[in-house]
């Protein structure tokens, strides 16, 4: 099997990080109702879902739940079951609006596992095309996303209230 280097990211793994909070940034932009600033693209009763400002690829999301928890043990049934569907509607907005060949949906939990926000879980919704990887990272060290972040979380908002009015969010 061959291996895969994105040395790109490990400027962004030893750079210096803020000060720990009691309150993560997803708290904070739950809290929030500038949703545009901050490319909330759904809420939803017991979570929300935003795009990813620092993606792997184009249209990289993340599901987030309101309540601050390290992993998926403090949430409940309910709570669980909501992240999961909302986790669902983002893949299907994502496909109607962005066409992706495959997705990498998952969770990191803790620091070793590359967790970014140890504090508080959340799931990663990246689409992906055959073919996504390219040598801009490597020779110029910048990720090439094809679309402006509010132009696309514009995209995500339409695709996820028309999944709303349909009545295919569940």
């Amino acid at each position: 099997m061959e291996s895969l280097y994105a040395p790109w990211r490990i400027q962004y793994i030893l750079a210096p990080k803020p000060p720990a909070s009691d309150v993560s940034i997803f708290a904070k932009i739950a809290q929030s109702s500038d949703d545009e600033a901050n490319f909330v693209i759904a809420r939803e009763r017991t979570c929300y879902a935003l795009l990813n400002t620092h993606p792997y690829t184009g249209g990289h999301l993340m599901v987030v739940p309101y309540k601050q928890v390290p992993d998926l043990h403090g949430l409940t049934d309910p709570e669980l079951l909501d992240l999961m569907k909302l986790v669902r509607r983002c893949q299907d907005a994502l496909t109607q609006v962005m066409k992706p060949d495959g997705f990498n949906i998952g969770i990191n939990l803790g620091k070793a596992a590359g967790a970014g926000i140890e504090p508080h879980l959340h799931i990663h919704v990246v689409p992906r095309w055959a073919g996504d990887t390219n040598f801009m990272p490597i020779i110029a060290g910048a990720t090439v996303l094809p679309e402006a972040l509010n132009e696309l979380a514009a995209k995500l908002r339409a695709a996820l209230r028309r999944q709303s009015e349909a009545g295919t969010n569940d």
